[in-house]
């Protein structure tokens, strides 16, 4: 299926690397203009080379860290100082922390796991939720985990914040039903990923699929047609499955 994304304005957080490289690059072979947010300023300038390699025009790179709640909010007003709108998101970024019995985590681990995963991404829809409503077809994707319902021993900092996580995007969902926003969260399953590689080290990660895969499955979320809102979907296979939630 092909998307048609001219015009359109997406911000990617975590893009120098990983999904949210792949996505970013994927939304602009599509015709979006992408704003790219990380922290690591080499990977977003070959995230750009790649665009400008594919035909896409030039990104918006935007390096900064989530853990600075200010600079979150400036970014909605730059965006509405140069865009005036905001067409997708794609809130991908995150971390880990470690993977350890929950009575051995640190407490400067768990805040910033919860700080990154949940406090950042509730300051990011807040300040393009304003921005999303003025486009005629805002989308927003919010990369989860199925951490979050798995639950897995020695997991549970970063289970409880992709589980806050969700809640955040079906509440929002909920809220906005009534409007053209349509908001997805996403599990992208194991994935060949510094992230997976930190997780489960012993693995093989050529058994993992390819994060470019998954950006293209993810892709069809933020087109035009979707309808659909509150949902969480899982990739398998390169394709995106509806999971069912509790009402």
């Amino acid at each position: 299926m092909t998307i048609n994304l001219e015009g359109k304005i997406a911000l990617v957080t975590g893009a120098s690397r990983g999904i949210g490289y792949f996505t970013a690059l994927e939304l602009a072979k599509a015709g979006a203009h992408v704003i790219a947010c990380a922290r690591t300023v080499g990977g977003l300038e070959d995230l750009d080379d790649a665009i400008k390699a594919a035909g896409g025009s030039a990104a918006t790179l935007v390096p900064f860290d989530l853990a600075d709640m200010n600079a979150i909010d400036a970014l909605g007003a730059s965006i509405f100082e140069r865009w005036g709108k905001l067409d997708i998101l794609v809130a991908n970024a995150g971390v880990l922390g470690v993977i350890s019995p929950i009575g051995h985590v640190e407490a400067k681990t768990f805040e910033k796991v919860m700080n990154i995963n949940v406090t950042a991404t509730w300051r990011l829809i807040r300040s393009v939720d304003p921005l999303l409503s003025r486009s005629d077809a805002g989308r927003a994707v919010i990369l989860s985990s199925g951490a979050a319902h798995k639950c897995r021993p020695f997991w549970g900092p970063y289970s409880a914040s992709k589980a806050a996580v969700e809640a955040l995007a079906r509440t929002w969902a909920g809220e906005t039903q009534r409007t053209p926003l349509r908001i997805t969260s996403v599990d992208p399953g194991a994935t060949r990923t510094a992230m997976r590689a930190q997780a489960v080290p012993g693995e093989d990660p050529e058994t993992l699929p390819h994060p470019s895969e998954v950006a293209k499955a993810i892709l069809p979320l933020v087109g035009p047609d979707v309808t659909e809102t509150g949902k969480l979907f899982i990739v398998r296979e390169n394709k995106l499955v509806d999971y069912r939630l509790p009402e």
